[in-house]
């Protein structure tokens, strides 16, 4: 197994696709494709977003990342994380996580007891209490030494994704067409 950072235009965006719909699930109204347009949009413009694969010997993906840099390009947070059913992997999220966390200054945030568990299998050793209830964790490689030395991760408004998706319906045709093109067109192999 390794990781591949998914760089080929084509099969990153087939790659972000799935990895929008499995986290979101295939009834989540506009969600997934606000993120998916967002994400390609603004953070892979910017270079500040990566998708990442963890894959089998085969070279068959079995667990998607969506890494995103902080505003000090110092730290990359997980975004958006999935395993792939029918993988032959046992724990693929957390195998991929556990890789991640060897190579980059990573953050991560639990919003429960057993996603945090999950990480900390992984390797996430640092853990602070966020907002909200939320669980910030950081790799051995992020630079951070709490919560006051992290800066904010990049994003996108998702609500002005969505705005802009009721204004111009040949942008929200075009995103939704690349969607559903990069589901159906997720490589078998990388």
């Amino acid at each position: 197994m390794r990781v591949v950072h998914v760089k080929n235009a084509q099969q990153r965006e087939a790659c972000l696709a799935r990895l929008c719909a499995e986290v979101y699930g295939h009834q989540a109204g506009l969600a997934p494709l606000a993120t998916f347009a967002g994400t390609l949009g603004v953070l892979v413009k910017q270079e500040a977003a990566r998708v990442l694969a963890l894959v089998d010997n085969q070279q068959r993906p079995v667990a998607l990342a969506l890494l995103v840099l902080d505003e000090a390009g110092q730290g990359m947070e997980v975004s958006l994380l999935t395993a792939l059913e029918g993988s032959s992997v046992a724990n693929p999220a957390q195998r991929l996580i556990q890789e991640l966390a060897l190579k980059a200054p990573l953050k991560v945030v639990a919003s429960d007891a057993k996603q945090e568990a999950m990480f900390r299998e992984a390797g996430i050793t640092r853990w602070f209490d966020g907002e909200q209830g939320l669980r910030i964790g950081l790799g051995a490689q992020h630079p951070a030494e709490g919560l006051d030395d992290l800066t904010r991760t990049l994003a996108f408004d998702e609500r002005s994704v969505v705005a802009s998706f009721k204004q111009d319906k040949d942008t929200f045709e075009g995103y939704k067409s690349r969607f559903v093109r990069g589901l159906e067109s997720f490589p078998t192999t990388l």
